[in-house]
């Protein structure tokens, strides 16, 4: 088998089983693996290490499939898959039919993403690896899941970085462009075709709900609101009133349609395509106030070479979040950038409140549903973060 040979003392982060291996980490190559191929990694002494992917387009280097020495094959993936998908089942509350199959690296998968709606499978494809196993991939979870309609979404910037073209289409079967999911009672149409990630957030599954518990008689305001899950979570829950925001006319179009399919309260609802920045700053000046705020904006950070940028605008969003709260309202603030760890959205929070002139404190925190689990050796699958803040004053 072709091999990475690392360099000496670089092996450290395999052997606390972290499945990247980055370029500056070897020594060298024997043999010349195509893209996504398997090749054993060892250290300068020869000892095995692990069986990887080998991707010659990106900084990662090489994504671990395994840390023993086993055949990596339709059967290797199949049990992956099969693990992945028995996990689940223990996972979901009732009422729920979309959910996160695979969730890359921490179902063992590096660079693969399965999300389930109801009767379709929506894949992304984010490596070389996962790439070369493509076919197989497909054949394996429709036989696992019963589901023949398989849609691919592998359309994220990640695979210019792995030097793969991006790809959107059909894959398998007649799946469904715009299938209807339930979570827990609410029902959604969720556009898979054109849709943000794989046409769903899947991830803030459990914030939607704890915002809905938290919004019964209070003025809502949901930035970024996208296909309405907060909002209409919070409608069910008993909001006064929910302002929603976004700057995508589709966007909002659903989210509509999604509350007409919920027999909701609509006389309850605004609905504003807008900039989200520029909006809270015209609801500042109009003097609008808000018992909860929900803030989930797109990825601001992708890695942490971006980090600085997107602190300066989380931090907008926030001050002027702050200051459309009433005294002892409710901020829940997200940030799904993995540039952005949770220690320092937390100071970029408080930064915008000290600047705002309020005072406040986290009476809770956020996370991604059980669904999209985090590895205990991959800290980077640890992506959604948020904290529940309360205006003292």
């Amino acid at each position: 088998m072709k091999r990475l040979i690392l360099r000496r003392g670089r092996e450290k982060s395999l052997k606390q089983h972290h499945p990247w291996i980055f370029s500056g980490a070897i020594e060298r190559l024997e043999g010349s693996p195509a893209p996504g191929e398997t090749v054993a990694v060892a250290d300068v002494h020869g000892e095995f290490l692990a069986l990887a992917a080998y991707s010659p387009a990106s900084q990662i280097r090489a994504r671990v499939w395994s840390f023993d020495d086993e055949p990596i094959d339709t059967g290797f993936l199949r049990r992956r898959l099969a693990q992945a998908w028995s996990a689940r089942g223990s996972l979901l509350p009732p009422g729920t039919s979309a959910f996160r199959w695979v969730h890359g690296e921490s179902d063992g998968l590096p660079g693969l993403v399965i999300d389930v709606y109801d009767q379709t499978l929506v894949i992304q494809v984010l490596s070389a690896g996962a790439e070369y196993w493509r076919d197989a991939i497909v054949e394996a979870a429709t036989v696992i899941s019963g589901r023949s309609g398989v849609f691919e979404r592998s359309d994220a910037d990640v695979r210019a970085l792995e030097g793969l073209s991006a790809r959107v289409g059909g894959l398998s079967g007649h799946p469904e462009s715009f299938p209807l999911i339930e979570e827990r009672g609410l029902r959604f149409r969720v556009d898979i075709k054109a849709g943000q990630k794989t046409g769903f957030y899947l991830d803030q599954r459990d914030n939607r709900q704890r915002i809905g518990e938290l919004a019964r008689d209070l003025d809502v305001l949901n930035g970024f609101c996208y296909t309405g899950g907060f909002s209409l979570s919070a409608l069910r829950g008993g909001a006064r009133s929910v302002l929603s925001i976004d700057s995508s006319r589709p966007a909002l179009d659903a989210a509509q349609e999604n509350m007409r399919l919920n027999a909701l309260d609509e006389g309850k609802a605004e609905w504003m395509e807008a900039d989200v920045f520029a909006a809270l700053r015209r609801l500042r000046d109009q003097g609008r106030t808000f018992g909860l705020i929900v803030l989930d904006p797109p990825k601001f950070a992708p890695t942490a070479h971006h980090a600085e940028k997107a602190a300066r605008a989380y931090k907008d969003i926030n001050l002027f979040g702050l200051k459309l709260l009433k005294p002892g309202g409710l901020l829940a603030t997200f940030s799904c950038s993995g540039g952005v760890g949770r220690e320092l959205f937390q100071k970029i929070v408080a930064g915008a409140a000290l600047d705002a002139g309020i005072d406040a404190q986290i009476v809770g925190r956020f996370s991604a549903a059980a669904d999209h689990p985090v590895a205990l050796n991959f800290p980077e699958g640890d992506y959604l973060k948020g904290v529940l803040v309360r205006r003292m004053d």
